[in-house]
């Protein structure tokens, strides 16, 4: 009896020093990331959900700081931010950064191509993209994690927006790119400002409208107590907002800690997608018994809007980047039916 006891002993002191050497070794992280979302609005609740789920997967090795509505610096900056070591991780999106390189673009907005957010993921992840994509975020120091995307966008507005002609002299917050090339061309006056300026400006009068986000994020940053129209379901719009990461810091990550925090992301863009199916059908009942004029655009408007934006890809395409990534997004949208021959 007193050898077995000895020998559990032994074992159990084994056992304690394994697992102390263990905890010793383990690698840690710890990460600040920057949305422009803000915490009460879907994306933001969901931007919660990812940091949760990798903290708790990686048992409390990954630490993450969240900074909500662009708190550290502005929503454009915040790429830089994250390459120059100010922050770590930027969890805005690739549109913001088409002043560096119109390739951007093509992996932020493409804007008048994919109709629904699985095929848009579908590219990045079996159609070539993110490899191509890579290439263009280490360019910049900067790794691409993935994408998350909530669906097609629906305007703000002041007066209705029912069909291309209502865009003429509409003044509405633009994002940066593209997309103020695609508006001038159909009548629009757009005025490119932060994220986080949108309410005041529609608030005081300096736009009709805005190009915010989708429905449900809309309602969360309260536009339409403001404004009283809106387009729903949205054609125009579906931003890929990426999780990007300083490219030495994440190289420095243990590779389980890259899984996690890239499978997570898979996770978070399959529950974003499905979420905004749910939330933007809710909000936009809501908007109406609350007396927000909802716009339904027909087809034959809808394609007024893809022809502009599909004639403005090849004249943005201006680097070898962009242009190899719009022949990337052509060639898989022909594989779609999306565009013809």
């Amino acid at each position: 009896m007193k050898i077995l006891t000895k020998a559990a002993s032994a074992v159990g002191v084994a056992a304690l020093l394994s697992a102390t050497a263990m905890t010793a070794s383990a690698e840690t992280t710890s990460l600040r990331i920057q949305t422009h979302y803000a915490p009460e609005t879907v994306s933001g609740k969901l931007a919660a959900e990812y940091v949760d789920n990798v903290q708790t997967m990686s048992n409390g090795e990954i630490e993450i700081e969240m900074f909500y509505s662009s708190s550290v610096v502005k929503s454009v900056e915040t790429f830089d931010a994250a390459a120059t070591g100010i922050v770590d991780c930027d969890m805005t999106g690739g549109a913001y950064q088409t002043g560096k390189n119109a390739a951007f673009q093509f992996v932020g907005d493409i804007m008048g191509g994919y109709d629904t957010p699985y095929q848009q993921l579908s590219w990045l992840y079996y159609g070539g993209g993110l490899d191509a994509a890579q290439q263009l975020y280490n360019k910049y120091d900067m790794q691409l994690v993935g994408w998350w995307v909530y669906g097609q966008e629906s305007f703000a507005s002041s007066k209705p927006i029912a069909e291309v002609a209502d865009f003429k002299d509409w003044k509405f917050r633009s994002p940066p790119g593209m997309e103020t090339k695609i508006f001038e061309k159909l009548g629009a006056k757009p005025i490119v400002m932060d994220f986080t300026e949108i309410f005041t400006a529609l608030e005081t009068g300096i736009i009709d409208g805005a190009d915010a986000s989708g429905l449900a994020n809309n309602v969360g940053l309260g536009l339409y107590d403001l404004v009283k129209y809106a387009n729903y379901p949205g054609f125009h719009s579906m931003p890929s907002d990426h999780l990007a990461c300083n490219k030495a810091r994440w190289d420095a990550m243990p590779e389980s800690h890259r899984r996690i925090m890239s499978v997570a992301m898979e996770a978070l863009a399959l529950r974003t997608a499905l979420t905004f199916e749910k939330k933007n059908a809710e909000a936009a009942a809501e908007l109406l018994e609350a007396g927000v004029t909802l716009s339904a655009w027909t087809p034959e408007e809808k394609q007024k809007f893809r022809d502009a934006a599909q004639a403005t890809w090849t004249e943005f395409a201006t680097t070898p980047e962009a242009e190899a990534l719009v022949e990337a997004h052509l060639s898989y949208l022909k594989q779609l039916g999306l565009v013809s021959e």
